[in-house]
């Protein structure tokens, strides 16, 4: 089931259009974003915003940017946030609870989670991260710890660049979580990726945000799938190409 529905633009609020966020191409002038799928997929290259829209709804949630429920780690927001002030939300029905996981800062949740331990008790805290610190396992060991043992409730789960810590198998195996919670009505899912695993995922909407506007694509016409693809079905013209001097 999706709850957030859409997200609206308003630029009149804008001062400054030129700056950093707002001058981002695939962001300027977009007026609204249909995001009432269970299953989203941002992609495109760095720099190209995906990350930028994604971390401000997240924001716009209520979650940290550094990551975590509505509890989260707090930080003064970066510049990417401004973005959050010129969105508006719309909810059918509203939902709470869900989390924001975004890899490059995810040992600072981590940490989070450790004090809250030492404050309030080891089982009572990791009994929701696996039973243990989520840095006393390895990276790709803790991120599926959090995906199987925090994504549960009924939510909007917002994850940026999950695979960053995430094998092949174990992306495979996170595929099988968004399923579980998809078919019970309790997840909608926003995730930014260059996964070409993860974009597979059956229903799956996919924007990108290469060029000078968000597109929706078809898995097929990725560039991540069609590079990855051609790379496997013929990687010796690759490495000609990439070594020849």
């Amino acid at each position: 089931m999706a709850f957030l529905r859409k997200v609206t633009f308003d630029w009149n609020q804008v001062n400054e259009p030129k700056s950093y966020p707002f001058n981002v191409p695939s962001l300027t002038g977009i007026k609204e974003l249909d995001l009432n799928h269970n299953v989203i997929f941002f992609v495109g290259e760095n720099g190209s915003g995906k990350s930028t829209l994604l971390e401000a709804i997240a924001f716009k949630c209520g979650f940290a940017n550094k990551g975590g429920g509505n509890y989260g780690t707090v930080e003064k927001p970066d510049d990417s946030l401004l973005l959050e002030a010129i969105i508006t939300m719309s909810w059918l029905p509203k939902v709470h609870k869900g989390f924001f996981v975004r890899a490059e800062t995810f040992f600072d949740f981590a940490c989070f989670v450790d004090d809250l331990a030492q404050e309030f008790g080891e089982y009572k805290i990791y009994r929701s991260y696996g039973g243990k610190s989520l840095n006393a396992q390895s990276h790709g060991e803790a991120f599926i710890s959090l995906f199987t043992n925090r994504f549960g409730d009924k939510g909007i789960y917002i994850l940026d660049e999950p695979e960053a810590a995430l094998s092949p198998q174990r992306q495979l195996a996170f595929l099988r979580v968004i399923r579980e919670l998809e078919q019970t009505g309790n997840g909608q899912f926003i995730i930014a990726t260059h996964s070409p695993i993860l974009m597979a995922y059956p229903g799956a909407v996919i924007y990108s945000f290469d060029g000078n506007s968000i597109d929706l694509v078809k898995y097929e016409e990725t560039e991540h799938y069609q590079l990855t693809r051609a790379f496997l079905n013929n990687r010796e013209k690759f490495f000609i190409e990439l070594f020849d001097d």
